[in-house]
């Protein structure tokens, strides 16, 4: 399978380059499933229905979330009817929506897709690692899921490089979220499990992790905050990782895809 994950879309800007590069992508590259992180969409901060309905019109087979999951209102509502929209599972008990589904992909293979959160520097919740374990083990990679796809939503590279290795071998793809800033490290682990630390963000980056910078600079050189943070005003950068797996669900080619905006152009060479 050909599988595509979006990083974290930030504001306007980043809804904007995913709407106008994902249905492209889907036709040029002949996808079979993306998954997109759409908890920064609104303003910077949660999701609305009205947008998680562009992004999967535009091509997107799932969303997930994370710590900013439920900031826009709505979403402890809407998510409840939006059975294509993950949040983190590990989230307490009672927590509305999902956090994991398996998918059909339009070829009709199964495709589980799992949000976890990390819980070094972010809310303490529910362990991620034994929450994995039930997931993955409830559709076991090869046997009922076609392909895995685990977005780990963490601020950390140590908790996330661990989770990876945790995963290796059960799932198809572990991609963090969350930090906004793409690392270098993009590879295929030893059993199989393409990974990396953070696929970065879909949005623009002449500000500080989406952010207008002037805000985060007052805050870092005065320690005053005088104003909320506001999405950047620019062009954005698609930000994401292509994978490719074998008929077992395990990756044989990964690579990093940055398109538009201020950063380097990166494409798969594989397809």
């Amino acid at each position: 399978m050909r599988l595509l994950f979006l990083g974290d879309v930030v504001g306007r800007a980043g809804r904007q380059i995913v709407l106008e590069q994902l249905a492209r992508l889907r036709r040029d590259w002949a996808l079979d499933f993306v998954v997109v992180n759409g908890e920064n969409a609104a303003g910077g901060f949660g999701i609305t229905e009205a947008i998680y309905e562009e992004f999967l019109e535009a091509g997107a087979d799932a969303v997930t979330l994370g710590n900013h999951a439920f900031d826009q209102r709505e979403a402890l509502v809407f998510i409840e009817r939006a059975p294509r929209l993950i949040r983190p599972a590990n989230f307490p008990q009672g927590t509305p929506g999902r956090g994991a589904a398996l998918i059909e992909a339009q070829s009709g293979a199964q495709v589980l897709v799992v949000n976890m959160m990390g819980r070094v520097f972010m809310d303490p919740l529910d362990d991620p690692f034994a929450s994995i374990d039930r997931e993955l083990d409830a559709a076991p990679l090869g046997l009922v899921a076609d392909a895995t796809i685990v977005d780990f939503h963490a601020e950390t590279t140590s908790e996330k490089q661990a989770f990876g290795h945790w995963c290796d071998g059960r799932a198809s793809l572990v991609v963090g979220t969350h930090t906004h800033v793409p690392t270098a490290d993009h590879r295929i682990l030893p059993g199989g499990t393409a990974y990396m630390t953070d696929v970065g963000m879909c949005g623009c980056y002449d500000g500080v992790i989406g952010m207008d910078k002037e805000e985060p600079l007052r805050r870092f050189t005065r320690k005053i905050g005088s104003a909320r943070f506001e999405p950047v005003a620019g062009p954005g950068t698609l930000s994401g990782l292509a994978v490719e797996t074998d008929s077992a669900g395990r990756a044989v080619a990964v690579a990093p895809v940055r398109i538009g905006g201020s950063l380097s152009e990166a494409l798969p060479s594989f397809w």
